[in-house]
C-alpha cells in the first residue's frame, strides 16, 4: 500500500518530460553537478525495455550509483508518468526512505511526445523539454506541456545556427501561448542559462519546504495516435488525472 505524507515534510518530486531526444538527461545530469553539493538528491528514470538513461547518469558520476534507479514502464512511457504511477512512485518512495532525509528526487520520462505529462500525483512540479533541433515550429503547437508545465525548457541553444533555427524567436512563441509561466533557453555552453535553471529549482524548492507550493495538472492529454500500435488505436487518457 502506497504511503500518504505530508508533501512539505519529504523531498520535491520534480519531473521532467519532453520528447526523444530533447536533452532531459542532460538537463538532469547538469542539475545533479550543480545541486548535489548542497542537496541530498535522487534520480528515478523510465524507459521502456531498458535502463540506458540510468546507466549513462551513473556512468556519469553525478550521484552515488545507488542513487539512481531506472523505472521500465513496458508501453508507452506516459503509462508510466500519468495513467498508472505506482511503478514510479514505488521507486520514489524507496528512495526517500532509503537515503532519508533527502531534498529532491527528480523523475526523467520516457521520451513521448507533446501531450505527455506528470500526473501531480507523481510529482510535485514538473519541466517540458524541447530543443531547437526539433524545429522552430515546435514551441507555436503548444500542448499540454508546452503551455502548462511549471517551466518550459527550450534546450541547446547553441545549435540554433547549425539547424536554421532562431531560439529567442522559440522563446517569444512559448512564452506567448505560456500565459506568463516561466520559459527558461537553456544551452550546455551557457553557464548563465544553467544558472537561471538551478535557481528556478531552488525557487521551486523553498517553495515547496514552506508550503506554498500546490501540484498543478498540465493535463489531461488530449487522444493521440500511435502509428506503431498493434492495432493502431487511439489512446484517450481523459481519465488519466483521477489516479
Amino acid at each position: 500500500m502506497l504511503e500518504k505524507s505530508d508533501p512539505s515534510t519529504r523531498p520535491l518530486r520534480l519531473g521532467v518530460a519532453g520528447p526523444v531526444g530533447t536533452g532531459k538527461s542532460t538537463l538532469i545530469a547538469t542539475l545533479c553537478r550543480r545541486l548535489a553539493s548542497e542537496l541530498e538528491m535522487a534520480v528515478v528514470t523510465n524507459d521502456i525495455y531498458t535502463d540506458e538513461d540510468a546507466r549513462l547518469l551513473r556512468a556519469a558520476g553525478v550521484l552515488p550509483v545507488e542513487r539512481i534507479v531506472a523505472v521500465e514502464t513496458g508501453a508507452c512511457p506516459h503509462t508510466a508518468i500519468r495513467d498508472d504511477v505506482t511503478p514510479n512512485l514505488l521507486a520514489v518512495e524507496d528512495l526517500e526512505r532509503q537515503f532519508a532525509p533527502l531534498d529532491l528526487v527528480l523523475v526523467e520520462s520516457g521520451g513521448d511526445n507533446l501531450t505527455a505529462t506528470f500526473s501531480p500525483a507523481l510529482v510535485d512540479a514538473q519541466a517540458f523539454c524541447i530543443d531547437v533541433a526539433g524545429g522552430g515550429d515546435v514551441a507555436r503547437k503548444g500542448g499540454p506541456g508546452i503551455e502548462r508545465a511549471d517551466l518550459l525548457v527550450v534546450n541547446k541553444t547553441d545549435l540554433g545556427p547549425h539547424v536554421g533555427v532562431d531560439p529567442d524567436q522559440m522563446v517569444r512563441d512559448a512564452s506567448a501561448v505560456r500565459g506568463g509561466l516561466p520559459v527558461v533557453a537553456l544551452s550546455q555552453r551557457d553557464p548563465a542559462s544553467i544558472d537561471e535553471l538551478v535557481d528556478w529549482v531552488r525557487t521551486v524548492l523553498n517553495a515547496h519546504r514552506g508550503g506554498a507550493l500546490i501540484p498543478a495538472d498540465p493535463g489531461p492529454m488530449a487522444p493521440h495516435f500511435h502509428a506503431d500500435d498493434e492495432h493502431g488505436h487511439v489512446h484517450d487518457h481523459q481519465h488519466a488525472h483521477q489516479h
